[in-house]
C-alpha cells in the first residue's frame, strides 16, 4: 500500500489500538555541523543504517518508509542504497518541523495493522551549508504568506516574535522567561558531546547582551542552523523485545490542526496563542494511560524559545497564561519539575526538523542519556508548535 499526506483520520481512529502495539528499536545519526561535506542523500543512508544496526536488523527487512515533504532525498532512492526489500508502505508529512513526530505515528499504524514489518522514518537536512527558504523572492507566495510577507514578517522568528510579544503583553511572560528556556537547553548540550553547543557556555549576561533576530527575540532564543541527519526504526512490541536495544514503547501518538489555522501567527483564530498544540494534546491524552503529572522527562520543540511556554499550557502541564511563570526556578533543568531537551534541543544541539528530540527521548528510557533523567519511564515529544504538529508519548 503506499500513502501520501497526513493520515490523521487514520491515526485518530486507530488510538487505543495504537496503544504499545510498536517500539522503536533502533536510532541513528551522523555528527551535526555547521557545514558538512556529504550529500542530504549520503547522510540520509548513514543515520538510516546507523539505527538498523542499533537495532540489529538487516536493512534487507525494511518494507516501511515515513519522512517529510520536505525531505529532499525519497525513499526510492533511499531503499535502493541501503539494500531495502519490497516497500509496502510510505508516506511523507507536511508542515517542516510539525512532521516529525508524525513520521513515527504512520510507521507505527502500519506496523500495528500488519501493512509492514519494519519502518525507518528519517530527516536529512544541509540547513547550515544550505539556502534559507524564505530567500527565493521568484517564487510566488503561498497564500497564508500573502498576509504576513509583505507586512514585514519574512522569515519565521518574525512570525514567533509577533506571538512571543503578544505573549508577553497579555500574560506577562518576560525576556527572563525566554532566557530560562534557552539555558536550560544549552546546560543540557553543554553535557552532549555530539552537541554543536557542547563546549559554549550561555551566561545571563551573554543573552541580554545579544543582537535582536526579530525582537523581542535575541540570538539565543533561535535554533541553530545545522548540517546532519537522524533515523529511527518502528517495529511490533513483539518484535522488539528481541532487538539489541531495550524496546521504547509507542504508547500515544497525535497529529493537531486547529480550525481555522493560519501557520505560526494564528490570525484567524479566537486566541492566536492558542495553537496546534492543544489540538494534539487532547487527543495524545484521550487514548494515554497517564497524563502530564505522570511525565519524567520533555522533548519539546524549541525552534524559538518562546514555543517552549506556549506548548507546556497546551500540553497541559500548566494552566493558560502561567507556561512563562513554569520556566522559573530551575524547572526545566534536570531535578526540575520537568527535566526539558535534555540533549540541548534545537536551541543547543541540533536543527533538523525536531527529529533529534525523538532520538534523545529514546536515550533517555534506554537509560543512556548524557544528561540522563533518574529513572525516567515516560517521555513526551512534541513537533513545532504554530504549525500543523504531531506529538508522541514513549514509555519503557
Amino acid at each position: 500500500m503506499g500513502a501520501t499526506g497526513t493520515t490523521a483520520g487514520a491515526i485518530a481512529g486507530a488510538g487505543a489500538a495504537l496503544k504499545d502495539a510498536t517500539a522503536i528499536a533502533g536510532i541513528g545519526q551522523t555528527p551535526f555541523a555547521k557545514r558538512l561535506p556529504e550529500s542530504e542523500k549520503t547522510l540520509a543512508c548513514r543515520a538510516i543504517l546507523a539505527a538498523l544496526d542499533d537495532a540489529g536488523i538487516a536493512p534487507s527487512e525494511v518494507d516501511a518508509f515515513a519522512s517529510y515533504t520536505m525531505e529532499e532525498t525519497d525513499e526510492v532512492e533511499v531503499a535502493k542504497a541501503i539494500g531495502a526489500g519490497e516497500v509496502t508502505f510510505f508516506s511523507k508529512v507536511g508542515y517542516g518541523g510539525g512532521g516529525s513526530c508524525a513520521t513515527v505515528a504512520h510507521l507505527a499504524a502500519a506496523v500495528a495493522t500488519g501493512q509492514a514489518s519494519v519502518g525507518v522514518a528519517w530527516r536529512s537536512r544541509k540547513r547550515g551549508s544550505g539556502p534559507r527558504p524564505w530567500t527565493n523572492t521568484r517564487a510566488q507566495l503561498p497564500t497564508p504568506a500573502q498576509w504576513t510577507r509583505p507586512y514585514g514578517l519574512l522569515r519565521p522568528a518574525d512570525e514567533i516574535g509577533l506571538l512571543a510579544r503578544r505573549y508577553m503583553h497579555e500574560y506577562g511572560a518576560t525576556r527572563d522567561h525566554f532566557f530560562n528556556v534557552a539555558l536550560a537547553c544549552r546546560n543540557r548540550a553543554n553535557q552532549n558531546p555530539a552537541a554543536i553547543m557542547y563546549d559554549r557556555p550561555l551566561t545571563r549576561e551573554m543573552y541580554m547582551t545579544a543582537r535582536w533576530i526579530s525582537e523581542p527575540l535575541c540570538l539565543f532564543d533561535n535554533c541553530l542552523e545545522t548540517d546532519g541527519a537522524l533515523a529511527c526504526v518502528v517495529v511490533s512490541a513483539e518484535r522488539a523485545r528481541d532487538c539489541r536495544q531495550r524496546p521504547v514503547y509507542v504508547h500515544s501518538a497525535a497529529q493537531g490542526l486547529p480550525a481555522q489555522h493560519h501557520g505560526m501567527v494564528n490570525y484567524w483564530n479566537d486566541d492566536p496563542l492558542t495553537g496546534p498544540s492543544w489540538t494534539a494534546a487532547r487527543r495524545l491524552w484521550k487514548t494515554a494511560d497517564f497524563g502530564p503529572q505522570d511525565v519524567d522527562v520533555a522533548q519539546i520543540y524549541d525552534a524559538f524559545t518562546p514555543l517552549i511556554p506556549l506548548s507546556l499550557e497546551g500540553y497541559g502541564f500548566c494552566a493558560r497564561g502561567e507556561g512563562a511563570a513554569f520556566t522559573e526556578g530551575g524547572a526545566l533543568e534536570i531535578g526540575g519539575r520537568l527535566p526539558l531537551n535534555t540533549g540541548g534541543g534545537g536551541l543547543s544541539e541540533a536543527y533538523v526538523h525536531g527529529f533529534n528530540l525523538i532520538t534523545e527521548g529514546v536515550r533517555q528510557l534506554r537509560g543512556t542519556g548524557t544528561a540522563q533523567v533518574p529513572g525516567a519511564t515516560t517521555c513526551l515529544v512534541t513537533a513545532g508548535e504554530g504549525v500543523p504538529t504531531s506529538a508522541l508519548l514513549l514509555r519503557s
